[in-house]
């Protein structure tokens, strides 16, 4: 008989002591635990384990958290409980910039910690893909990019495009209708599927995607900002 497959925690803090006790305290709730103890270490071990949810805190040596999560969000759709020691409402902006989906402040209790990951990891984990209804449902084309969603791949003129899986999910939505504007609260809705989330995700997502894409927001080829509304896909485009 087959193990079950443990869910994978990243925690990233430079106190090895809040380290272990943390490590300690999610390993006996059945956790897979990895641990690093600065920003470059995390990136190299989430892109080496690809954990279900980093545990990360702001004020880290070399690069900080919330350049570590900027990173992150660029290939990756763990959640991310950052962890901080200063309450002011501007690091809870700043975070949620950049993907952070949940905060907690030092000093903490580590069962409260607990608690925070297992309500994070409730949340609707896999994106609700975009349905493209075309002659080939496999396959739609929206400028010069080819969204293969049977394959779940990106190109543009043969070269494929790295994209998280929530990154193809937002493009493949956007090309399903050109010209139609897709609110905030939809995006939500369709493909992270739950109302946890803050409006903040969907423009992370958005800006990740646009830099991948190479598509200047001022000239936009594939995504188009509507002011106060949410995005479209150009209909030249399609």
């Amino acid at each position: 008989m087959t193990a079950p497959v443990k869910t994978q925690v990243l925690v990233v803090d430079d106190e090895h002591k809040i380290v272990d006790l943390l490590q300690a305290y999610l390993e006996r709730e059945g956790f897979d635990v990895h641990a690093a103890f600065d920003g470059l270490s995390a990136l190299e071990l989430a892109r080496e384990r690809k954990p279900d949810l980093v545990v990360l805190d702001l004020m880290l040596p070399g690069i900080d958290g919330i350049e570590v999560c900027r990173q992150l969000r660029l290939f990756s759709d763990a959640f991310v409980l950052m962890l901080t020691a200063r309450a002011e409402e501007v690091d809870k902006i700043v975070g949620l910039t950049v993907g952070a989906d949940d905060y907690l402040t030092k000093p903490f209790s580590p069962r409260e910690l607990v608690a925070r990951v297992r309500a994070l990891l409730r949340r609707s984990r896999v994106p609700v893909a975009a349905t493209i209804e075309r002659d080939d449902p496999s396959e739609c084309r929206l400028g010069d990019l080819v969204i293969d969603d049977g394959r779940h791949l990106v190109s543009r003129k043969g070269t494929q495009i790295d994209l998280t899986a929530r990154e193809f999910a937002l493009l493949a939505m956007l090309a399903e209708q050109p010209g139609r504007v897709f609110t905030r609260a939809q995006l939500l809705e369709r493909i992270w599927g739950s109302e946890f989330y803050d409006d903040h995700v969907v423009e992370v997502h958005v800006a990740n995607l646009r830099r991948k894409l190479n598509d200047d927001p001022s000239q936009p080829q594939y995504i188009e900002t509507v002011r106060g509304v949410g995005y479209r896909s150009p209909a030249a485009a399609g």
